[in-house]
C-alpha cells in the first residue's frame, strides 16, 4: 500500500469525521482528502513531475499536510526544511536535494530568495499565508480553485521514495534519509497497534511536521486508525495541558526533555483533568521519574527507540511488562519480521548484558542517503542498518539504550554513558535540565563536563551538584567540570545539539567550575556523620 491508498481507505470509513484540528479549524476526512487532491492537481498544472523533489519550508499548518500528501499522490518527493535554519543550513538542503520547487512563508522565503541565483534546478518559489510582494513568487492559495479529485492517472509504487528527511548533521554535513511509501504506511499501521489507537482517539502533536516523529507516528497513525490529528504550532510547557484539554486529546508524543520540563511545572489540581491515555516517546525514563509522571498526570508512558533511518525500532509493550529504563522489545507488524541485534565491531552478535551497536533489518529501513554512496556503505552493511547507537539486551529480550557511539565518554579506562549522568543531574530538585560531554584530559582519555540549567528562581552551588552525584554515581562517573547557563542549543524537537557545545570554544574547560578546586569538606563531614 502507498500513502494515497492509506488515506483513501480511511476517508471511505468515516468521511464526515473530523480529521484535523488546527487553531479554530476543524477539517473532516472528506474535506481534507479533497484539499490534498486540489493541491496535487495544482502541483501537476504547475509542472511538478514524478520523482521531482519539492522542499517545504513551513511551520506547522494544514498547507504543509496538503502539499506533502499532494506530492505523494503524484509520485513526487517531499524534502522538509527546519524553519529555524538560516541561509547556510537551508541553502545546503536546497542545493543538495536539487529541488525544483520550494514552498515557504514570508519569513522563510527571504532565505530562499538570497539563494535562488545559485540553484539552477529551482523553477518555482511558492508562498503560503501572507502575500509576498514579488511577481516571481507564486501564491499557493489559488490551489483552492482546483478539482477535488485527482485529474491525472499516476502510478505510485509502495517502494517509491516519498520523502528525503535531512538529519541534523551532527558529524558532518546533513544527510538526506530516503523514506519509502511503504515505510510511512507500516509506521502508521504499527503505531495504532503499539498504542492501541482507534478511530475514537485524538492524537496531539506539538512536534514540527518537518521532523520524522510528527510525520511517522502522529500524522500517519491518525490516518491509519481513522483517528483525529490535533496540530499545534510548537511545544509550550505553560500551554501544553490547556491545549490537551481544549482539544480533548487522548494520545501525545514526546521527545527529549519534554516530559521532564512538564514535570517541573508547578503542580496543579488540573494535572489529571484531561483525557490522555498514553504518551509515547524517547528517551526511556528512570523508574522513580516515570512513576511520578504517570501518577501525577494519570497517563501511561511508553518509551521506544527508532530513527529517521528506520521507523520500526523497539517499544515498551502497552499491555505487557514495561521494565524500568528499557526501550522495550522489537516493534511488531503482522506482515514482516522486525530483526534487531546487538553486535560488536566485527559484527558478531553479542550475548545478553554486553553493550554493542544496534543493527536492524526490516522493510522500513531507508534505502540509503540521497547522493551519498560512501556514507551508505557505512550505514547499510550485509543487509543490516547500522545505527551508530549502543545498547544491550537482557535475557528476556528487552533492550536498554546506552548512548550514541560518539557520545560515549571514556575516562580512566572506563566507558560511560552521558545519558546516565544526565539523568542523575536532572533528578536534582533545583535542576531543570543538563547536558554532559567528554572534554580532552591532560592525562589520557577524557574528563566529564556537565552543562546545567537551574530551574527558574533557583540558585545552585557547584558543591551541591558534586555531592548529589557523589552519592548516586561511581566516582569515575562524577563530572569534573561544571558550567551553569540559561539555555542549551537544541533542535526543534528539543534534543540538545552536543556538537555545538563541543564547538563553542577551543578550551571547553575555560571559565568552568573545576571539581578539584571545590571545598568538599561539607561532603566529607556528611560522610563522616553517616
Amino acid at each position: 500500500m502507498n500513502i494515497p491508498q492509506l488515506l483513501e481507505q480511511s476517508c471511505q470509513r468515516n468521511p464526515n469525521k473530523t480529521f484535523l484540528y488546527f487553531q479554530e479549524q476543524e477539517i473532516s476526512f472528506q474535506t481534507f482528502r479533497e484539499n490534498v487532491h486540489r493541491a496535487a492537481n495544482w502541483l501537476i498544472k504547475l509542472g511538478i513531475k514524478n520523482r521531482d523533489r519539492v522542499c517545504i519550508y513551513l511551520p506547522n499548518c494544514p498547507e504543509f499536510l496538503y502539499i506533502w500528501l499532494g506530492l505523494s499522490h503524484i509520485g513526487s518527493v517531499l524534502v522538509p526544511i527546519n524553519v529555524n535554519y538560516k541561509d547556510k543550513e537551508a541553502n545546503y538542503i536546497l542545493k543538495h536535494s536539487e529541488c525544483v520547487a520550494v514552498v515557504g512563508n514570508a519569513k522563510t522565503l527571504e532565505v530562499v530568495k538570497n539563494a535562488h541565483p545559485n540553484l539552477p534546478w529551482l523553477k518555482y518559489i511558492i508562498s503560503v499565508g501572507e502575500k509576498v510582494p514579488d511577481p516571481n513568487i507564486l501564491e499557493f492559495s489559488s490551489f483552492a480553485y482546483e478539482e477535488p479529485k485527482i485529474t491525472t492517472s499516476l502510478r505510485v509504487n509502495e517502494d517509491d521514495i516519498s520523502s528525503i528527511m535531512y538529519t541534523s548533521g551532527t558529524t558532518g554535513p546533513p544527510k538526506g534519509v530516503m523514506v519509502t511509501h511503504c515505510a510511512y504506511v507500516y509506521g502508521g499501521q504499527g503505531y495504532t497497534h503499539w498504542a492501541d489507537i482507534t478511530d475514537k482517539d485524538r492524537l496531539f502533536t506539538c512536534l514540527p511536521l518537518y521532523h520524522a516523529n510528527a510525520q511517522y507516528y502522529s500524522t500517519m497513525g491518525s490516518i491509519a486508525a481513522g483517528a483525529s490529528l490535533i496540530l499545534v504550532d510548537h511545544f509550550s510547557a505553560s500551554r501544553f495541558w490547556d491545549q490537551i484539554r481544549q482539544y480533548g486529546a487522548t494520545i501525545f508524543n514526546f521527545i527529549g526533555a519534554m516530559l521532564v520540563i512538564l514535570m517541573k511545572q508547578p503542580e496543579s489540581i488540573q494535572d489529571c483533568q484531561h483525557q490522555v491515555r498514553v504518551a509515547y516517546g524517547t528517551p526511556a525514563l528512570e523508574k522513580d521519574l516515570q512513576d511520578y509522571i504517570e501518577k501525577r498526570f494519570e497517563i501511561t508512558v511508553l518509551a521506544g527507540y527508532a530513527l529517521t533511518e528506520c521507523i520500526f525500532g523497539t517499544i515498551q509493550p502497552l499491555n505487557g511488562v514495561r521494565k524500568p529504563q528499557s526501550i522495550g522489545i522489537p516493534r511488531y507488524h503482522p506482515e514482516f519480521k522486525n530483526m534487531i541485534r546487538i553486535v560488536d565491531e566485527q559484527e558478531r552478535e553479542l550475548p545478553p548484558g554486553e553493550v554493542g551497536e544496534i543493527v536492524i533489518k526490516n522493510p522500513t529501513v531507508t534505502p540509503g542517503y540521497f547522493r551519498d554512496p560512501e556514507e551508505n556503505k557505512k550505514l547499510l552493511r550485509n543487509g543490516w542498518l547500522h545505527t551508530g547507537d549502543n545498547a544491550y539486551r537482557d535475557e528476556d529480550g528487552y533492550f536498554y539504550f546506552v548512548d550514541r557511539k560518539k557520545d560515549v565518554i571514556r575516562r580512566r579506562g572506563e566507558n560511560m554513558s552521558s545519558l546516565e549522568i544526565e539523568e542523575t543531574l536532572n533528578a536534582h530538585p533545583k535542576v531543570l535540565e543538563s547536558a554532559v560531554i567528554g572534554v580532552p584530559s591532560g592525562l589520557s582519555d577524557e574528563e566529564i563536563k556537565a552543562y546545567i540549567i537551574p530551574k527558574s528562581g533557583e540558585v545552585i552551588e557547584a558543591v551541591e551538584i558534586f555531592e548529589w552525584c557523589e552519592q548516586r554515581l561511581a566516582r569515575f562517573k562524577v563530572p569534573r567540570f561544571f558550567e551553569f547557563r540559561e539555555s542549551l542549543p537544541k533542535t526543534p524537537t528539543h534534543r540538545v545539539e552536543k556538537y555545538k557545545l563541543r564547538q563553542e570554544k577551543k578550551d571547553l574547560t575555560e571559565g568552568c567550575i573545576d571539581r578539584e578546586n571545590l571545598d568538599t569538606s561539607t561532603l566529607r563531614e556528611t560522610k563522616n556523620r553517616k
